[in-house]
């Protein structure tokens, strides 16, 4: 008798202690467990946007910065930054580190359009949406929930479009040299897809070359010094200043300049030399400050304007992503045209 009481003790005691390490293993399993997400404030209830711009290369960038940060304050998101330097690996990991600390949406300028998918897909299973803000990439669209930016194919026809009127009484064949921007962006393709689909309506218009200026000011000044060195391997000194530009032989008609900055740099050689270049339309997208100055001095003849603000528009688009919400695919800027032929004393400061 006593030996079954005692068998009735210790198969009460199992079960105690079965018991408890269920609920103990119970309570750990469904309880919320930190991990490197934890670095967030708990007690905060701000969104928290994860941001990678491509850098500071021009006054266009440092405006688009500034217009993010500043929208951000107004709506009370929280931003956690990273600037790449113009290099695609500083942007993949500066995404995943936004993983790491699970933010709410992340938000990047692609450098370049391929080599997305895997960083992108680690954001989606962690849930965390993506927008692309400037430029696209090639990439599984469900991968991201939208674009917000530049209609760069209507860009670059607006340029084209002012080209043709321009030389609309010239005749025989006209010559444009295309200074583009980084290898492999979106916004490049577009810009020289939108104003070769102009330009083919008319067959006296012909691209001579594209150069690479990598959006940069100090390579538009490159470019020009080079153009001004052909230049004067085919003309003597006393027709040189008054020569405007060739390149292999041709005289240059035109230049279509991806960005403002190539342009200033242009701009700088050709004043550096002294080369009158009157009678070569220039064209530019960006219109920045100084470049629409120099519209205003007769330096230039048009500037497309791709327009920086975009702040307001993302953290738009960023709340209702965290409502729940379906963001549009596409999402543009709204945009105008400078020409030489404006009233500018009707324009503001452009602030950039």
């Amino acid at each position: 008798m006593k030996a079954k009481i005692k068998k009735i003790q210790i198969l009460s005691i199992i079960v105690f202690v079965a018991t408890v390490i269920f609920l103990l293993v119970f309570i750990f399993v469904t309880k919320p467990r930190k991990n490197a997400a934890s670095s967030k404030d708990e007690h905060s209830e701000k969104l928290i946007l994860g941001f990678s711009q491509i850098g500071s290369e021009s006054a266009w960038r440092t405006r688009n910065t500034q217009s993010i940060f500043e929208a951000a304050e107004e709506n009370d998101i929280q931003i956690i930054f990273d600037d790449a330097q113009q290099k695609q690996e500083n942007q993949l990991k500066a995404i995943r580190s936004f993983i790491v600390y699970q933010v709410d949406v992340i938000a990047f300028v692609p450098i370049v359009e391929d080599g997305w998918d895997n960083v992108l897909t680690e954001a989606k299973e962690a849930g965390i949406p993506v927008i692309l803000v400037d430029r696209q990439i090639n990439a599984d669209p469900s991968l991201y929930a939208g674009f917000l930016g530049e209609d760069g194919l209507e860009e670059g026809r607006r340029a084209a479009r002012f080209l043709l009127n321009k030389c609309s009484n010239r005749n025989g064949q006209i010559n444009i040299y295309e200074m583009s921007g980084t290898e492999n962006s979106s916004v490049v393709r577009d810009r020289a897809k939108g104003f070769r689909e102009v330009i083919a309506t008319d067959s006296r218009f012909q691209i001579i070359h594209s150069e690479d200026g990598d959006f940069l000011r100090s390579r538009g000044k490159e470019i020009g010094e080079k153009l001004i060195e052909k230049t004067r391997e085919l003309t003597n000194d006393n027709r040189f200043k008054s020569s405007g530009l060739y390149f292999e032989g041709k005289k240059i008609d035109a230049v279509y300049s991806h960005n403002d900055s190539m342009t200033l740099g242009l701009l700088d050689s050709i004043e550096n030399y002294g080369i009158n270049t009157n009678d070569t339309i220039i064209i530019s997208v960006d219109a920045e400050q100084k470049s629409i100055d120099a519209l205003i001095a007769g330096k230039l003849n048009c500037v497309v304007e791709c327009n920086p603000n975009l702040g307001p528009m993302l953290m738009h688009l960023v709340k209702q992503i965290a409502e729940g919400k379906t963001i549009p695919r596409i999402t543009y800027n709204s945009e105008t045209i400078f020409t030489e032929n404006d009233d500018f004393s009707l324009y503001e400061p452009r602030g950039y």
